[in-house]
């Protein structure tokens, strides 16, 4: 019975594990370039050279082709016809844009494709005196030939559109695959080196090691009810499975203060004492909701004065009972949607929410959260653009927010589509999260 004392030292191998994903790429994946990850946020002078070396679209200028509108018009934009689109295969794309006629615009890129639906494939807001960057992608399910790749201003705004440094790079599923491969292995995964010795620090040859996960770093959670409370086969089956929780309402306005000045915390804080039981981390949501569908009866009907008075009262109370308690908070949800509290208290009202939340829990890390950023590009108020605007904005008035905050109710995922979003978010350097993960029910398990 030796009393093992174990050291463990972490060999960086990345020269080894990248030789041996080579390797796997030649057998599995075909020769083909890596996926690039580049992304910008940020308008330039001149644009960058395209990805890929223009993949498929290499030397390709776009031409004007006439596109055959909803309402039954024909316009024509600027676009790139693309002979053969393989079936089971990812695209990804990108180009910079610059705009004349206005200062800004949001451009949308849209896939057309025989009879179906004009797509939209990737969005950016455009501006007259810089170039800026359109990121984005499509998954083909079919052979299609030919299509149109074109470019549309979605605002209703006389305007032309210039498109440099395009690129249009194919992969293979099993290309695509590789790519997470790729970055499990290299950023997520290290060797290690276990060395065995005794009391005295003499080695061990030949000693049975055995190496069991008791904590994972990576946060992976869902939404809890307030079902769960005494609820042990529930709880059981929670904790097994997440090591992060979301309160899914109980922590609203709506549920904490019913009627004005009448506040109930009762199911929160027992959901609490679950949380803190299992070493849970636990985010906030939310403080407040800007669509007034789910504000309090009682608020909606305030003066702007009473209003004000109301919503410090809410986040003193709020923020005061449970400071240190989550991780983080939901400031402000679903804001590219709607401007309940700016039309009623002013166009900087949400921003003076996250000073005042920042104060009250400066340790907490501050949300916006809204749907239709990541899971399409059809949603012309919620933009990888639009949301970077708003951040943007934040910092203007001295409000930094450390956390970006993604819905992520799906259909079917468009996953290059999701993933040049993601690239571009990861530009800015915050943590991302998906919030409220979903999928459609109404597709079968391969979808």
């Amino acid at each position: 019975n030796l009393n093992l004392h174990l050291l463990i030292e972490i060999e960086y191998t990345l020269t080894n594990t990248l030789v041996g994903l080579s390797n796997y790429y030649k057998l599995f994946g075909g020769y083909g370039p890596l996926y690039d990850y580049t992304a910008y946020t940020q308008c330039k002078v001149e644009p960058e050279d395209p990805l890929y070396n223009g993949g498929i679209l290499h030397n390709e200028v776009a031409t004007m082709e006439f596109i055959a509108e909803n309402n039954g018009t024909t316009t024509s934009w600027p676009a790139f016809v693309l002979p053969v689109l393989n079936p089971s295969t990812y695209y990804s794309f990108s180009s910079w844009i610059k705009i004349h006629g206005s200062n800004s615009s949001l451009i949308t890129a849209r896939l057309m494709s025989g009879n179906s639906p004009h797509y939209c494939v990737g969005t950016v807001i455009a501006c007259n005196d810089c170039w800026s960057f359109l990121k984005g992608g499509f998954y083909m399910d079919l052979e299609s030939n030919p299509s149109l790749l074109y470019f549309q201003n979605s605002d209703d705004k006389e305007i032309s559109i210039t498109i440099a440094s395009a690129s249009l790079q194919p992969f293979t599923k099993e290309q695509w695959s590789f790519q997470q491969q790729y970055k499990i292995n290299t950023e997520r995964k290290r060797a290690v080196t276990i060395h065995v010795s005794d009391k005295q620090g003499a080695r061990l040859q030949g000693a049975a090691v055995h190496v069991e996960q008791v904590a994972k770093d990576f946060p992976f959670g869902s939404a809890i009810n307030n079902y769960i409370i005494g609820n042990l086969p529930y709880q059981k089956w929670f904790v097994e499975r997440f090591n992060a929780a979301v309160f899914e309402n109980e922590l609203k306005w709506a549920a904490t203060e019913p009627k004005q000045g009448v506040f109930n915390y009762t199911l929160a804080d027992q959901m609490l004492d679950f949380v803190r039981a299992n070493q849970i981390v636990a985010r906030g949501h939310n403080i407040f909701w800007e669509d007034p569908k789910y504000i309090p009866s009682w608020v909606l009907n305030l003066t702007s004065s009473e209003l004000e008075l109301a919503v410090k009262q809410r986040i003193a109370s709020l923020m005061t009972r449970y400071k240190n308690e989550f991780v983080h908070w939901d400031v402000s949800n679903e804001f590219l949607h709607f401007n309940f509290y700016e039309d009623k208290l002013g166009e900087n009202a949400t921003y003076e929410f996250f000073k005042a939340a920042h104060e009250a829990d400066p340790l907490a890390t501050l949300f916006m959260n809204d749907f239709n950023v990541v899971e399409s590009c059809r949603d012309v108020n919620s933009t990888v653009d639009s949301y970077i605007s708003k951040m943007r904005d934040l910092r203007i008035y001295g409000v930094y927010m450390d956390g970006i905050g993604l819905e992520s109710h799906f259909g079917v995922p468009n996953l290059p589509l999701m993933r040049a979003i993601l690239d571009k978010f990861a530009t800015l350097e915050l943590p991302i999260w998906l919030t409220e993960v979903d999928i459609s029910d109404n597709f079968d398990h391969h979808q």
